[in-house]
């Protein structure tokens, strides 16, 4: 009996059970946690400011050293229900040359917080990076965004958002530009999948924040981005994204790399003039 599409609940389970598919994923973890620890030497890092009122609502800026510089905002994955963002610091050393200011942003996480909070809280964040990145050497008027995963859900969300709903004085095109690798956009098969067990979604939930069903309000340019070897479903993800928003974006590129899985795409998005990093410095527009 199909659940979804062409899939049974045990074939569903397999498509989204990215540690399945990818037994070395804790490698990638650890080299993550390494990279990143030796990113806090390197670099000069301000941890754990407080963009809201709940204890995840924290965030650290790498400040790039030019005053006015554009600001990077990454936020992480993890299924919406684990991971933090000190994992990923290593990411502000691969823009940090450039000129760019980092931003990697904590959210609450499943099952404590439901996706509305976990959404609000990120476009909480986005309005405290508006209204203080200028203390950081950061322009409020160059902001992009990055996602992974889970992350890169909410960084489409983030494009779907009325900031004048938020705060009146937040600009409608607040995001210059966007990137998202290996994002979900329909929630749905998250929903009737063994993930559930966790989130505790019920579908009108997951229907209301599946990026599928909302108007990129933010119109800049987008990069959709995923992995040649990661699942069917991870694939049909982007490409249900792109055919959604594709007349509805100053400029759409899509990127399946081939040979990157669900993890190994992080470093692509890292690693010096790679396929993917070229493309989010062409964001940046600092080639």
């Amino acid at each position: 009996m199909f659940l979804y599409k062409q899939y049974d609940q045990a074939g569903l389970d397999r498509e989204y059970n990215n540690r399945l598919h990818v037994p070395d994923f804790a490698d990638y973890f650890e080299r993550w946690e390494l990279l990143s620890r030796q990113t806090e030497k390197d670099l000069q890092v301000i941890k754990d400011i407080s963009y809201g009122t709940l204890p995840r609502e924290t965030l650290d800026v790498f400040p790039s050293l030019r005053p006015q510089s554009k600001t990077l905002v990454f936020i992480h994955g993890g299924y919406w229900q684990m991971l933090d963002k000190s994992m990923f610091h290593f990411i502000a050393n691969s823009v940090h040359s450039y000129g760019i200011n980092t931003v990697l942003i904590n959210y609450p996480l499943a099952p404590e917080a439901s996706l509305d909070q976990i959404v609000a809280s990120c476009r909480n964040a986005m309005n405290w990076v508006y209204n203080n990145i200028s203390a950081y050497n950061g322009d409020s008027h160059q902001i992009f965004v990055a996602g992974h995963s889970a992350g890169g859900h909410l960084a489409a969300m983030l494009m779907a958002t009325n900031w004048k709903v938020i705060d009146p004085q937040l600009p409608v095109d607040l995001i210059k530009g966007t990137c998202v690798m290996s994002g979900l956009f329909n929630l749905v098969p998250i929903h009737l999948s063994y993930l559930n067990s966790v989130l505790c979604w019920d579908l009108q939930n997951s229907l209301r924040n599946s990026p599928l069903n909302h108007e990129p309000l933010n119109r800049c340019p987008l990069i959709i981005s995923v992995g040649g070897d990661e699942t069917s479903e991870f694939k049909d993800q982007s490409k249900e994204l792109y055919t959604a928003w594709k007349t509805k974006v100053s400029e759409l590129q899509v990127l399946e790399v081939a040979g990157l899985h669900h993890f190994s795409i992080v470093d692509q998005f890292s690693e010096e003039n790679s396929l993917l990093n070229l493309a989010m410095r062409k964001l940046l527009d600092v080639l």
